[in-house]
């Protein structure tokens, strides 16, 4: 049972490493050549694999853009289920975007900086980008109104989860693309966490109080 388990570990480790390797792979030709220009088969070949591996990993070059956005959601998801005893839903949020952004190495990773430009250059990206936004958006608001039947409506909880995802949105945006804070990025990741988590703040604590 213990080699057994140790193979599983070792090939999950392996896994991982090709997963970054991969996504490192396609920030770096994305940033250099451009998103239309670079195919899958460049990636592939970047990280030493084949092509048909890299589709074991992920569907197309639109996903690996956005590797981990369905880790986002289920985090936040299982936050608001944690919910403690005298924790409202601002304060559900804002610890969700707290523990996210500590534990989410993608959020202020290369790969985020070519992102957010090609999010406002190239169509199919803008497109996948507003969908995920959007479907997470709902599943997250519904979550959230159901943790909280007697402050939330489907309205109320779906403008604060707008704001929340609005607000991290909005920060990242601006981080990433300041050439200052571009710097940051590498030199000391955990600070540029810290504004992402002090911008979040800033936009959700006026919903704190209760509903009129």
């Amino acid at each position: 049972m213990a080699i057994q388990d140790e193979a599983g570990s070792l090939r999950e480790r392996k896994r991982r490493r090709t997963r970054s390797a991969l996504i490192d792979a396609a920030a770096e030709l994305f940033a250099r050549k451009g998103y239309d220009e670079t195919t899958v088969a460049e990636i592939a070949a970047a990280a030493e694999i084949g092509t048909r591996t890299f589709f074991s990993y992920f569907a197309s070059k639109e996903e690996i853009l956005f590797p981990d956005s369905a880790d986002r959601v289920r985090a936040t998801l299982e936050a608001i289920e944690a919910r403690g005893p005298g924790e409202g839903p601002v304060e559900v949020l804002l610890r969700a975007v707290r523990e996210i952004s500590e534990a989410d190495a993608d959020m202020v990773s290369p790969m985020a900086a070519v992102r957010t430009r090609l999010m406002r250059t190239v169509p199919a990206v803008q497109g996948r980008a507003l969908l995920i936004q959007q479907a997470a958006q709902r599943d997250i608001a519904r979550q959230l109104r159901d943790a909280f039947p007697g402050e939330l409506d489907a309205v109320r909880a779906g403008a604060l989860v707008g704001a929340m995802t609005g607000a991290v949105g909005g920060a990242l945006q601006a981080l990433l693309e300041d050439p200052e804070t571009a710097g940051e990025l590498a030199a000391d990741p955990q600070r540029l966490r810290g504004r992402l988590r002090s911008a979040t703040r800033a936009a959700l604590e006026p919903w704190s109080g209760r509903p009129g």
